[in-house]
Protein backbone atom coordinates (compact mmCIF):
# COMPACT_ATOMS: atom_id res chain seq x y z
CA UNK A 1 0.00 0.00 0.00
CA UNK A 2 1.22 3.27 -1.15
CA UNK A 3 0.90 5.00 2.78
CA UNK A 4 1.28 8.74 1.56
CA UNK A 5 3.32 10.65 -1.26
CA UNK A 6 5.30 14.07 -0.74
CA UNK A 7 6.83 16.13 -3.36
CA UNK A 8 6.40 19.44 -5.55
CA UNK A 9 2.79 19.61 -6.94
CA UNK A 10 2.95 20.33 -10.66
CA UNK A 11 -0.34 20.26 -11.56
CA UNK A 12 -4.32 20.85 -10.05
CA UNK A 13 -7.51 19.96 -11.71
CA UNK A 14 -10.90 19.86 -10.47
CA UNK A 15 -10.80 16.19 -9.37
CA UNK A 16 -6.92 15.58 -8.64
CA UNK A 17 -3.54 16.72 -8.32
CA UNK A 18 -0.10 15.63 -9.85
CA UNK A 19 2.88 15.15 -7.09
CA UNK A 20 6.01 14.30 -8.57
CA UNK A 21 7.63 11.95 -6.59
CA UNK A 22 11.11 10.66 -6.83
CA UNK A 23 10.56 12.19 -10.89
CA UNK A 24 7.25 10.30 -11.56
CA UNK A 25 4.31 12.47 -11.90
CA UNK A 26 1.57 10.59 -9.48
CA UNK A 27 -2.24 11.20 -10.27
CA UNK A 28 -4.13 11.78 -7.27
CA UNK A 29 -7.69 12.22 -6.87
CA UNK A 30 -8.41 14.09 -4.02
CA UNK A 31 -11.80 16.47 -2.50
CA UNK A 32 -12.14 20.12 -3.12
CA UNK A 33 -11.16 20.60 0.20
CA UNK A 34 -8.01 18.94 -0.11
CA UNK A 35 -6.86 20.15 -3.42
CA UNK A 36 -7.78 24.02 -1.97
CA UNK A 37 -4.63 23.24 0.40
CA UNK A 38 -2.27 22.50 -2.36
CA UNK A 39 -0.33 25.29 -4.71
CA UNK A 40 1.41 24.39 -8.06
CA UNK A 41 5.06 24.71 -7.69
CA UNK A 42 5.49 24.34 -3.58
CA UNK A 43 6.02 21.12 -1.98
CA UNK A 44 3.08 19.27 -0.62
CA UNK A 45 2.35 16.03 0.89
CA UNK A 46 -0.88 13.93 1.47
CA UNK A 47 -2.33 10.53 2.91
CA UNK A 48 -3.32 8.02 0.31
CA UNK A 49 -5.27 5.04 -0.29
CA UNK A 50 -4.39 2.97 -3.37
CA UNK A 51 -7.39 1.49 -4.81
CA UNK A 52 -6.94 -1.77 -6.78
CA UNK A 53 -8.99 -3.07 -9.63
CA UNK A 54 -8.55 -5.57 -12.16
CA UNK A 55 -8.67 -2.45 -14.81
CA UNK A 56 -6.50 0.28 -12.99
CA UNK A 57 -4.61 1.45 -9.86
CA UNK A 58 -6.14 4.29 -8.09
CA UNK A 59 -4.82 6.37 -5.70
CA UNK A 60 -7.04 8.85 -3.42
CA UNK A 61 -5.46 11.54 -1.54
CA UNK A 62 -6.51 13.19 1.77
CA UNK A 63 -5.22 16.14 3.91
CA UNK A 64 -5.07 13.86 7.20
CA UNK A 65 -4.97 10.05 8.05
CA UNK A 66 -8.22 10.56 9.74
CA UNK A 67 -9.80 11.38 6.00
CA UNK A 68 -8.21 8.32 4.92
CA UNK A 69 -8.97 6.20 7.62
CA UNK A 70 -12.48 6.98 7.42
CA UNK A 71 -12.46 6.63 3.35
CA UNK A 72 -11.51 3.00 3.65
CA UNK A 73 -14.17 2.48 6.70
CA UNK A 74 -17.00 3.72 4.79
CA UNK A 75 -15.92 1.63 1.67
CA UNK A 76 -16.68 -1.56 4.12
CA UNK A 77 -20.80 0.09 3.72
CA UNK A 78 -22.67 -1.84 0.82
CA UNK A 79 -22.58 0.27 -2.32
CA UNK A 80 -20.11 2.49 -1.04
CA UNK A 81 -16.99 2.46 -3.68
CA UNK A 82 -14.06 4.74 -3.64
CA UNK A 83 -15.78 7.42 -5.84
CA UNK A 84 -19.10 7.81 -3.34
CA UNK A 85 -16.63 7.69 -0.05
CA UNK A 86 -14.95 10.67 -1.65
CA UNK A 87 -17.98 12.21 -2.46
CA UNK A 88 -19.15 12.17 1.13
CA UNK A 89 -15.85 13.10 2.37
CA UNK A 90 -16.34 16.03 0.12
CA UNK A 91 -19.77 17.39 1.25
CA UNK A 92 -18.49 16.18 5.26
CA UNK A 93 -15.78 16.17 7.20
CA UNK A 94 -14.84 13.01 8.66
CA UNK A 95 -16.26 14.23 12.73
CA UNK A 96 -19.30 15.41 10.57
CA UNK A 97 -19.77 12.37 8.84
CA UNK A 98 -19.57 10.41 12.67
CA UNK A 99 -22.42 12.48 14.14
CA UNK A 100 -24.00 11.75 10.92
CA UNK A 101 -23.84 7.95 11.10
CA UNK A 102 -23.84 7.85 15.20
CA UNK A 103 -27.55 10.01 14.75
CA UNK A 104 -28.87 8.36 12.11
CA UNK A 105 -29.07 11.83 10.48
CA UNK A 106 -30.37 10.26 6.73
CA UNK A 107 -31.11 13.81 5.51
CA UNK A 108 -27.23 14.63 5.85
CA UNK A 109 -26.41 11.68 4.40
CA UNK A 110 -28.71 12.29 1.27
CA UNK A 111 -26.59 15.24 0.45
CA UNK A 112 -24.15 13.58 -1.10
CA UNK A 113 -24.28 12.56 -4.79
CA UNK A 114 -25.03 9.24 -5.55
CA UNK A 115 -26.99 8.55 -2.01
CA UNK A 116 -30.21 7.96 -1.67
CA UNK A 117 -32.36 7.38 1.15
CA UNK A 118 -32.02 3.58 0.98
CA UNK A 119 -28.65 3.81 0.57
CA UNK A 120 -28.34 6.53 3.82
CA UNK A 121 -30.66 4.05 5.66
CA UNK A 122 -27.50 1.09 4.93
CA UNK A 123 -24.98 2.78 5.21
CA UNK A 124 -26.27 4.06 8.96
CA UNK A 125 -26.90 0.21 9.88
CA UNK A 126 -23.87 -1.32 8.59
CA UNK A 127 -21.33 1.67 9.93
CA UNK A 128 -22.91 2.43 12.78
CA UNK A 129 -20.41 1.61 15.84
CA UNK A 130 -17.40 1.29 12.91
CA UNK A 131 -16.81 5.17 12.75
CA UNK A 132 -16.04 5.86 15.99
CA UNK A 133 -17.77 8.33 18.11
CA UNK A 134 -17.64 12.65 16.69
CA UNK A 135 -14.83 12.94 19.09
CA UNK A 136 -12.44 10.62 18.09
CA UNK A 137 -10.21 10.38 15.75
CA UNK A 138 -7.98 7.87 14.12
CA UNK A 139 -4.18 8.29 13.25
CA UNK A 140 -1.32 6.64 11.77
CA UNK A 141 0.38 6.56 15.11
CA UNK A 142 -2.55 5.19 16.40
CA UNK A 143 -3.45 7.96 19.66
CA UNK A 144 -0.22 9.60 18.66
CA UNK A 145 -1.14 13.23 18.79
CA UNK A 146 -3.68 15.40 18.44
CA UNK A 147 -5.84 15.06 15.15
CA UNK A 148 -5.34 16.60 12.13
CA UNK A 149 -8.76 18.80 11.15
CA UNK A 150 -8.74 19.54 7.66
CA UNK A 151 -10.50 23.00 7.74
CA UNK A 152 -8.20 24.55 10.49
CA UNK A 153 -5.32 23.46 7.72
CA UNK A 154 -7.17 25.54 5.26
CA UNK A 155 -8.03 28.42 6.83
CA UNK A 156 -4.38 28.87 8.03
CA UNK A 157 -2.62 28.40 4.90
CA UNK A 158 -5.23 30.58 3.53
CA UNK A 159 -4.16 33.36 5.75
CA UNK A 160 -0.57 32.84 5.11
CA UNK A 161 -1.12 33.21 1.47
CA UNK A 162 -2.56 36.47 1.95
CA UNK A 163 0.25 37.53 3.99
CA UNK A 164 -0.16 36.79 7.79
CA UNK A 165 2.09 35.01 9.87
CA UNK A 166 2.08 31.87 11.08
CA UNK A 167 1.69 33.32 14.38
CA UNK A 168 -1.16 35.34 13.24
CA UNK A 169 -2.92 32.45 11.64
CA UNK A 170 -2.58 30.32 14.56
CA UNK A 171 -4.41 33.08 16.67
CA UNK A 172 -7.17 33.51 14.03
CA UNK A 173 -7.79 29.77 13.84
CA UNK A 174 -8.23 29.34 17.48
CA UNK A 175 -10.80 32.58 17.59
CA UNK A 176 -12.84 30.59 15.14
CA UNK A 177 -12.76 27.22 16.49
CA UNK A 178 -16.03 27.68 18.72
CA UNK A 179 -17.93 28.50 15.14
CA UNK A 180 -16.67 25.36 13.47
CA UNK A 181 -17.56 23.50 16.70
CA UNK A 182 -20.48 24.64 16.40
CA UNK A 183 -21.09 23.39 13.02
CA UNK A 184 -19.93 19.74 13.57
CA UNK A 185 -22.02 19.63 16.47
CA UNK A 186 -25.05 20.03 14.38
CA UNK A 187 -24.07 17.28 11.97
CA UNK A 188 -22.80 19.89 9.37
CA UNK A 189 -19.54 20.39 7.67
CA UNK A 190 -17.95 23.58 8.45
CA UNK A 191 -17.18 25.84 5.55
CA UNK A 192 -13.91 26.79 4.77
CA UNK A 193 -14.87 30.34 2.81
CA UNK A 194 -17.31 31.15 5.80
CA UNK A 195 -14.39 30.65 8.43
CA UNK A 196 -11.77 32.25 6.48
CA UNK A 197 -13.95 35.55 6.77
CA UNK A 198 -14.29 34.81 10.37
CA UNK A 199 -11.00 34.90 10.98
CA UNK A 200 -10.29 37.91 9.07
CA UNK A 201 -12.46 39.90 10.90
CA UNK A 202 -11.10 38.60 14.09
CA UNK A 203 -7.61 39.67 12.85
CA UNK A 204 -9.08 43.11 12.24
CA UNK A 205 -10.56 43.73 15.59
CA UNK A 206 -7.25 42.94 17.75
Amino acid sequence: MIASVAGRVTGIGPEAAVIEVGGVGMLVHCTPGTLAGLRVGEPGRLATSLVVREESLTLYGFASDDERAVFEMLQTASGVGPRIALAMLAVHTPSALRVAVASADIKALTMVPGIGQKGAQRIVLELKGKLGTPEEAVNAALGGGAPVTPWRDHVHSGLVGLGYSARDADEAVAAVAPEADAEVAAGRAPQVAALLKSALRALSVR
